[in-house]
């Protein structure tokens, strides 16, 4: 495959002439052979992509495996190093218990509204106070870590020099903060406080000063929580005690102002003005005023009554009259002198002395009756009068009450809400004072929602440095470490070690993979064996020299390197041979008039050579026949001053012209590209050039900059051979491709193959 124009976008496009010519017979020849495989090709293995991805990882791990085991060893030895040299720690744990707690500083909702915090968020906050700065600087003080010489020491102040006592202080708070660790046994309520040092009996001293300061902080601040709320409280009752003293005193003023004067339903004056019960002493006269006209009038009714009934009655059947005692007296007095009248008057007649000294006794007790009767009457007539005078004088006081109650309800109107004043401001302070009373029981409660579990005791045994941790730290930093020298290594290797970086790093189709020899072994020795993995190698690149275009191989070639010592001599040399032992006439021509090596390879005389010929002598005069049959060399011949003008000279289109008549095909063996003007002049004269590229040697960039200059010459580039190329060095997918399609084993050896 000629060599694709935009591969160097910065290179000028070129066309015509031979190179034009040959590039397109190379295409045709590509097309056609693409055309038959694609039968083969249009289904992809599947998985092959990822084998072939796997396939370079692997490979490039193999390239790269005395830096990655070195990475790996140093890591290692670092880790068990540090392991070694890291100061024994131990960490002492406690167990801590926190229960949720709502505590309110009142009950009253308007006073103090609050968010309830969920379960994760109080823990996550108990958790927080845990790893608090004051909580590990009162550690510090309550332990009085700053003249502990173990705490001393750990915290490098010993080496510090005199530090003043606050950075002491703040050096061991966070020192304290740092080694602890706190963190909540699952979703329970329990949480692992633990801390860590040099000693494991300061490790438990620590871990348990955390867990009990803890408890003290939570205690105190309950205590300030209730504090602040006391004071609160106590401004509220202050202001609010003296807003009802000056409303009680306003409403004072406006009652002797207006002489409103009330009294408690008892009746005494000065009662308690907020007492809801209590009234005007003016409603209280008007009221028992008016209960006694009502008393009184039922007083006159039956007095009247009475006094009706005494004068249509007998006066001595009234009941006045019935327990009158005198007239009872004069009545039993009246009978008896009746009933001796009545004996005597059996016996003596009615004018006789006697009778009528008894008749003139009843008459005088008739006569004391009946003054007593009238007595009664008059009494009865008395009372009825007193009853009907004392209601009409309490009726018109009742009358005289009524104006002036009237006229106290008008002024009485700022006296009620004077009162209401005072009654509101005294049931919000006796409310105030209930609530501050209740702050203050509670702030006294010393009941704690963080309790120890479990108590810190001094470790037994280191919990760091762990030598099978830090060892596995060690290995997966140093997979890391070798991982990514692995890939930066990669992307900086510009070396072109496999076939398939001809490709993707040059653009280059590959014509062919020469393996490296066996050590002590010439390319002579190596040929001479036609199963060897050497002459395997290169008859596969004579093939595929041609199937390069469509008339096969080219009549003239060019073969050169980016830089000496890459084998395009051998290569030449044993193209040659190959294509002679086809049958076809072959000329070798060592066009390298600087570094001549063909004469040696061939073991011909290189006293006359292309020099000769490109100075007037005759082709006939510089041909030597070599060893194999079919095969003609040219040396260099002496080795002339100026070989660039020789070489871009009319002479060497002669000879390729000559030689073209004479013979099937001509292989010229050029110099090295970089650094010289031979092989481009070369390059150009000839049909096709064939790149040589050592393989872990050459180097991108040289190669570029060769194919670069061959392009600018207008060179006919078929493609590349990769000489040297040892495939356990390659990687797995080369170690195993290479070791079947060309017959030899890792390193070069040879392959033993069955018989089936």
């Amino acid at each position: 495959m000629a060599l694709q124009s935009d591969f160097y976008p910065e290179d000028p496009p070129f066309q015509g002439g031979q190179v034009a010519a040959a590039q397109r017979r190379s295409a045709a020849s590509n097309d056609r052979f693409g055309q038959e495989a694609n039968g083969f090709l249009e289904e992809p293995v599947f998985g092959e992509e990822r084998r072939l991805e796997i396939a370079a990882i692997w490979g490039a791990i193999l390239k790269h495996r005395w830096v990655i085991g070195s990475v790996l060893a140093t890591c290692l030895v670092l880790g068990l190093a540090v392991t070694l040299l890291t100061q024994p720690l131990f960490t002492a744990k406690t167990t801590i218990q926190i229960d949720r707690e709502s505590s309110k500083i009142v009950e009253m909702t308007d006073l103090a509204p609050r968010e309830a915090l969920t379960g994760a968020e109080f823990l996550d906050t108990q958790i927080g106070l845990l790893k608090s700065d004051t909580l590990a600087r009162r550690v510090v003080q309550t332990l009085q870590l700053a003249s502990d010489p173990e705490m001393r020491q750990f915290a490098g102040l010993e080496s510090a020099g005199a530090l003043p006592d606050s950075r002491v202080e703040d050096r061991l708070t966070g020192l304290v903060m740092s080694r602890t660790s706190v963190r909540q046994q699952g979703l329970s309520r329990l949480v692992n406080l633990d801390f860590t040092s040099p000693s494991p009996e300061l490790s438990a001293r620590i871990a348990n000063a955390l867990a009990e300061n803890f408890q003290t902080l939570s205690l105190e601040r309950r205590f300030e929580s209730s504090s602040y709320a006391r004071q609160f409280l106590e401004e509220r009752l202050a202001q609010v005690k003296q807003k009802l003293e000056d409303s009680e005193k306003e409403l004072v003023a406006y009652g002797a102002q207006q002489q409103i004067i009330n009294v408690s339903p008892g009746g005494a004056g000065g009662g308690a003005p907020s007492d809801t019960a209590s009234q005007s002493l003016t409603a209280a006269d008007l009221s028992a005023i008016n209960s006694m006209l009502t008393a009184a009038k039922g007083e006159r009714i039956r007095a009247e009554q009475r006094w009706r009934q005494s004068q249509s009655m007998s006066i001595l059947s009234q009941p006045e009259a019935l327990s009158d005692p005198t007239i009872q007296a004069l009545l039993q007095q009246r009978a008896k002198l009746a009933s001796t009248y009545q004996e005597q008057l059996k016996v003596f007649g009615p004018g006789m002395p006697d009778m009528e000294q008894l008749k003139a006794q009843m008459d005088e007790v008739d006569r004391q009756l009946a003054a007593a009767g009238e007595s009664i009457r008059s009494s009865i007539r008395s009372r009825f009068e007193v009853a009907r005078s004392q209601e009409l004088s309490l009726a018109s006081q009742v009358e005289g009450l009524k104006g002036s109650f009237i006229n106290l309800r008008e002024r009485n109107i700022k006296n009620t809400i004077l009162q209401r004043e005072v009654d509101t401001n005294r049931s919000l302070y006796d409310g105030l004072l209930q609530r501050y009373k209740e702050v203050g029981v509670a702030g006294g409660v010393g009941n704690n929602n963080v309790s120890v579990v479990d108590r810190a005791r001094p470790p037994s045994s280191p919990s760091s440095p762990k030598l099978p941790i830090n060892m596995a730290i060690a290995l997966v930093a140093g997979l890391a470490l070798a991982g990514a020298a692995t890939l930066i290594l990669e992307l900086l290797d510009e070396a072109i070690r496999t076939p398939d970086d001809l490709t993707t790093k040059i653009g280059l189709t590959t014509l062919g993979v020469i393996p490296v020899l066996e050590k002590g072994a010439t390319p002579l020795q190596a040929f001479a064996d036609p199963r060897s993995n050497f002459a395997e190698a290169y008859a596969s690149a004579r093939t595929a020299l041609q199937f390069a275009s469509s008339s096969g191989a080219p009549g003239s070639l060019l073969i050169t390197s980016s830089r000496p010592s890459e084998g395009k001599s051998t290569t030449s040399t044993t193209l040659g041979r190959s294509f002679a032992q086809l049958g076809l006439s072959v000329l070798l021509v060592d066009a390298d008039l600087r570094n001549p090596s063909i004469h040696r390879l061939m073991g011909v005389n290189n006293a006359v050579g292309l020099s000769n010929f490109l100075t007037g002598t005759d082709l006939q005069q510089v041909l030597q026949a070599a060893e194999q049959p079919g095969l003609e060399i040219i040396g260099s011949g002496p080795l002339p001053p100026n070989p660039v003008e020789l070489l871009a000279g009319p002479r060497l289109m002669e000879l390729l012209r000559l030689a073209q008549t004479r013979f099937d095909m001509v292989i010229l063996d050029g110099p090295p590209i970089i650094g010289l003007a031979d092989a481009p002049i070369l390059a150009a004269r000839a049909a096709a050039t064939l790149l040589v590229v050592e393989s872990a040697v050459a180097r991108r960039s040289v190669v570029r900059m060769a194919i670069r200059r061959l392009v600018q010459a207008r060179a006919n580039i078929l493609g590349a051979v990769l000489t040297k190329f040892d495939a356990q060095t390659a990687g797995y997918g080369y170690g195993y491709g290479y070791r079947y399609a060309y017959a030899y084993q890792y390193g070069g050896k040879r392959l033993q193959e069955d018989a089936a």
